[in-house]
C-alpha cells in the first residue's frame, strides 16, 4: 500500500517538476503537487519539499506550511470527489492504482476508527488518496476528517523540514532511505502521547 516511486514516465514527471521548482515562483509547484497528490497524483510531495528545503534551508518550515495547506485542501477535494463522484471518478482512480482490495480494507478501518483512520494514512506511507476518496464515499464526518488531515499531514511535512533545517542536505539520503520507518516510529510516539494524555485526564 505504499506510494508510487518515480520510475519511467513518473521519473520524467518528477524531474520536470523539480525543474519547474527551480524557476521563480517554483514554490507554487510544491503547493499544487500537494493538492493533487491527495486525490490523483502518484508522487508524494515530500520529495519536492525536500528539494526546496535543501535549496533554501532557512525557508524549510515555510515550505512545510505551504505543503500542508495544499495537501489538506487536496484532501478536501478528494473527499468531495468521493462524496459526489465516487461512481464516476473515484472508482476509476482506485482501479488505476490497483487499490480495489484496499478499498474494502479501508471501509473496515472506518467502521472501527471513523475519520481518525485518515490520520494514519496522512502521516504514514499509506496511500492518502485512497483514504480521502473513501472518506467522502463513506460520508465520514467532514470536520473530523479535516482535523485529522491537518494534524497528520502537518506532522509529516514539518518533520521532513525539521530534519533538513537542523541537519542540512546530508540528511536527504537518510530521509529517503528510512522515511517509511521514521514515519511509523513518529506515528507510534504520537499515538502513545495521545493515549497518555487521555489517561491523565
Amino acid at each position: 500500500m505504499s506510494e508510487a516511486k518515480p520510475t519511467g514516465a513518473l521519473r520524467r514527471l518528477y524531474d520536470y517538476c523539480l525543474y519547474l521548482m527551480s524557476k521563480p515562483g517554483g514554490v507554487w509547484v510544491l503547493f499544487w503537487v500537494a493538492v493533487v497528490e491527495s486525490s490523483v497524483f502518484p508522487i508524494p510531495p515530500d520529495v519536492f519539499l525536500m528539494a526546496l528545503a535543501i535549496a533554501v534551508p532557512a525557508k524549510a518550515f515555510r515550505f512545510a506550511l505551504i505543503c500542508t495547506v495544499g495537501s489538506v485542501l487536496g484532501g478536501m477535494l478528494g473527499y468531495g470527489m468521493g462524496y459526489f463522484f465516487m461512481e464516476l471518478v473515484g472508482h476509476r482512480v482506485i482501479a488505476f492504482y490497483g487499490m480495489a482490495e484496499q478499498y474494502l480494507q479501508v471501509q473496515a478501518l472506518y467502521q472501527q476508527y471513523d475519520a481518525w483512520a485518515v490520520g494514519a494514512a496522512g502521516f504514514t506511507p499509506l496511500p492518502y488518496k485512497l483514504f480521502t476518496l473513501t472518506a467522502g464515499a463513506f460520508e465520514l464526518n467532514f470536520a473530523t476528517f479535516c482535523l485529522a488531515s491537518l494534524i497528520s499531514r502537518g506532522a509529516r511535512f514539518f518533520m521532513v523540514a525539521a530534519f533538513i533545517y537542523y541537519f542540512g542536505p546530508a540528511i536527504r539520503g537518510f530521509i529517503e532511505r528510512y522515511f517509511n520507518l521514521l514515519t511509523i516510529i513518529f506515528l507510534v510516539l504520537l499515538i502513545g502521547g495521545f493515549v497518555a494524555f487521555k489517561t491523565l485526564l
